[in-house]
């Protein structure tokens, strides 16, 4: 070729972009640029020969010395063809390796002295080991790539020269520039043939794991293709048979809404089977009727929706003030809630039962907590449930299965966290069916609902953030283990004082805005007001008065409507005109004193009321008769009563043979009215003493208390609705036990003020209040 190999050479560099030429390789370069075409000139004025260096970085348009590798590839030029557009196309022939040793200062081309780099040529059975070796290894490489044609390895098979092999198989491979320079450099052959081995090894493995991930992505084309290509073919064959896009069309709704759902992952995963169900399912099918209910039923609970809790106390307290005169217990309550929940930001949600008379807004200080909260309010009745299945639904085998009440609630709420009343948890019973008080006792308790297990929903649902108000007249109806799970606010009958606040600002003009009338079209005067609330109605709250209050709306309606005037005054007068007469007499007390008649206080499940005990004595043979409809409680405490008379009968003045000459018959009016209890025995005592002994009764004493055999005077309860019944029928003394001292706070003042409250520990002080002559001294 011309080439001395011993000596130093000057000759002309032209730098390669992203290619790299290898001795004994014959290919076309097109060049551009001016220093390159420059040197090409130069090389064919001289003897042909030139320098090709690839550049470090393909993106350098005028590269600098240090942008050159060192170790470049001498090349004889062949043929130079000038292409339209100004590039040079030049065929080359790669002839040996060369070492830069010296650039040359020339501002025209790049001008360098090389060093040749011969091949030491050497066989040894080494050598040949790796040449078969790669030779194996470039085959494998051969059918992983689809870049590399088969006969590419037949030409390659017939070279003897190992440098050579590694040259030309390494021009085959996809390389970055960086690893062909690195096999460039490499002069030493067998170390050139262990660096392709390693190389032509990974790029092997990396082919292997591309051919994998193709393969994968392909079979998954393949199979969406499939399912898409079907579902088409169902469309059009349902489309045939007029199903209107049928199951399928069903099923794509189905999953478009799974996948606009936040849902947790099991319940995800678990519509998706019930979807893929559905679709095998025959369009006939009743199990696909069934499955199709299921997932509505998933996809519409509120799994992760919740409401923003609205945390501003003033304006929570504003809004109870708002809705509901008095009831400070429950209202502090929710206000004591907010604080916590403004300060932890997490908490689970409180159990409480509102607990107390009809009529006294149980029910609406719910909705009013949810309204201060500012979340969604959900209401069940519980009244008559004797279905468990009730709260906990039906299995999904039955026909017509459907979830409890508890999850039906929470669908129609929209979100994980509302204010759910359950009402009337007292009014619950048990069957042949199962208890459902039982199945509540895991919705009601903090420390188990956040799992609670619903038959027909099967997925276990979180209540924790729920908060559940209950509500009940009596506490004792309430199943025990029930009870534990909830905090008890009682709420107590309204006095007359509240009662005409109540229905002066709420009352009233809520029933003037519901029977469309103008504020100053009815007009009832507060005097008036009192007698409706004293001589109309009877109740611890303020339901009946409603719906007196609602009679007058109707009545001064149609009077405006028959065009008889603008505007209604109720006058004491009117309100008899328009209501009748009066319904209950106010002052049930006694209007005289009288003998064997005693006032009596009695708790009920509407709240307190007051009952007087008649006693007569005839002559007979020792028998006691009880009438009225009485308990067992209450007989027995008749008969306690009776037995302390006639143990201290010398005390009274009493004939001691008056039990073997006397029948004594002891009534309680209003007989259709159960009555039970042990709180009217010093009352039966005093009544059945005062008509042994002829002695009058004050009529202005009421009493309470339990009776011993020894005339202990035993504690009772719910003297504060006895002392708000007392209050309404006019009475102003009450003997009450000793030990119900305690209970005198909760008592309203107005109350308080009207009525004196003589504690009492024994029947002696009892009498001694109740008797107006003083009772004989005492024997011991």
């Amino acid at each position: 070729m011309g080439i001395n190999k011993s000596k130093i050479r000057r000759m002309p560099l032209l730098p390669l972009r992203g290619l790299l030429v290898y001795p004994s390789m014959v290919l076309h370069l097109d060049v551009g640029r001016e220093k390159s075409v420059k040197a090409l000139e130069k090389a064919m004025v001289d003897d042909g020969l030139i320098l090709l260096c690839s550049q470090s970085e393909v993106n350098i348009e005028e590269p600098t010395v240090e942008d050159i590798y060192r170790i470049g590839t001498v090349a004889k030029v062949r043929q130079m063809l000038k292409l339209p557009n100004g590039t040079i196309r030049v065929l080359v022939e790669g002839i040996v390796r060369a070492e830069v040793i010296e650039f040359l200062a020339n501002e025209e081309y790049y001008e360098v002295n090389i060093k040749e780099l011969p091949e030491q040529e050497k066989s040894d059975p080494e050598t040949d080991a790796l040449m078969r070796t790669v030779l194996h290894q470039f085959e494998h490489y051969i059918n992983l790539s689809k870049k590399v044609t088969p006969e590419t390895l037949a030409a390659v098979s017939d070279i003897e020269e190992p440098g050579r092999l590694a040259d030309v198989i390494c021009s085959h491979l996809a390389l970055k520039i960086k690893d062909k320079q690195e096999i460039l450099e490499t002069v030493d052959v067998r170390e050139r043939l262990e660096k392709l081995l390693d190389i032509l090894h990974n790029e092997r493995e990396v082919l292997e794991l591309e051919r994998k991930i193709s393969q994968r992505v392909k079979k998954q084309m393949e199979k969406t293709q499939k399912e898409y290509y079907l579902r088409e073919q169902m469309k059009a064959i349902q489309k045939e048979l007029g199903e209107k896009e049928g199951r399928a069309g069903e099923v794509e709704d189905l999953r478009s809404q799974l996948e606009a759902s936040v849902l947790p992952d099991k319940v995800r995963e678990k519509i998706e089977k019930e979807i893929d169900r559905l679709e095998k399912m025959p369009a006939a099918s009743a199990e696909g009727g069934i499955i199709r209910n299921y997932i509505d039923w998933l996809l519409g609970l509120p799994w992760s929706k919740e409401s923003d809790d609205d945390l501003d106390i003033e304006k929570a307290e504003q809004i109870l003030n708002e809705d509901h005169f008095g009831l400070e217990k429950p209202k502090e309550r929710v206000l004591e809630y907010l604080a916590v929940q403004k300060l932890v930001k997490k908490l689970k949600g409180p159990i409480l039962c509102l607990v107390g008379p009809p009529g006294v807004g149980k029910t609406s200080i719910a909705r009013s907590i949810a309204r201060s909260l500012g979340r969604e309010f959900v209401r069940v009745s519980l009244g008559g449930v004797r279905d468990e299945a009730e709260i906990r639904g039906h299995r999904r085998t039955y026909v017509g299965a459907m979830p409890g009440r508890i999850i039906q609630g929470m669908k129609n709420a929209g979100a994980s966290n509302p204010v759910f009343l359950l009402d009337e948890i007292d009014k619950m019973a048990m069957d042949f069916r199962g208890d459902p008080s039982s199945a509540l006792l895991e919705v009601l308790d903090p420390e188990q609902n956040s799992t609670f297990s619903d038959h027909f929903i099967e997925i276990p649902y979180d209540l924790s953030k729920v908060m559940f108000i209950t509500t009940a007249n009596v506490a004792h109806n309430i199943p025990r283990p029930l009870m534990d799970r909830m905090e008890m606010i009682y709420i107590p009958g309204y006095t007359e004082l509240e009662k005409l606040q109540i229905a002066h600002k709420y009352l009233l003009p809520k029933q003037k805005r519901e029977h469309g009338l103008e504020p100053e079209q009815l007009e009832v005067l507060e005097p008036t007001l009192l007698k409706l609330i004293r001589e109309y109605t009877r109740e611890s709250g303020v339901r009946n008065l409603e719906q007196q209050l609602a009679a007058l709306c109707r009545k001064t309606a149609k009077f405006i409507v028959s065009n008889e005037g603008t505007s209604v005054q109720i006058t004491d007068e009117k309100l008899k005109e328009l209501l009748g007469p009066t319904k209950f007499r106010y002052g049930t007390a006694e209007e005289e004193d009288q003998v064997g008649a005693v006032t009596g206080l009695a708790w009920t499940e509407v709240g307190g009321d007051t009952l007087v005990i008649e006693v007569t004595v005839l002559p007979g043979s020792g028998k006691l008769t009880l009438t009225g409809q009485l308990g067992d409680v209450m007989k027995e405490s008749a008969q306690a009563a009776f037995s302390y008379i006639r143990s201290k009968a010398a005390t009274f003045n009493i004939p001691a043979d008056f039990h073997e000459k006397n029948d004594i018959h002891v009534h309680i009016p209003e007989g259709a009215i159960p009555k039970d209890g042990p709180s009217a025995g010093i009352t039966m005592a005093t009544a059945i003493i005062s008509a042994l002994t002829q002695i009058p009764v004050s009529k202005h004493v009421a009493m309470t208390g339990e009776i011993t055999l020894r005339g202990r005077v035993l504690p009772i309860g719910g003297l504060k609705e006895k002392s708000l019944a007392a209050h309404r029928a006019g009475i102003r003394t009450i003997l009450i036990p000793k030990d119900n001292e305690k209970d005198l706070p909760d008592i309203p003042e107005s109350v308080r003020n009207d009525i004196t409250f003589y504690p009492v520990s024994h029947m002696d002080e009892v009498l001694g209040h109740a008797l107006l002559k003083p009772e004989p001294a005492e024997i011991h």
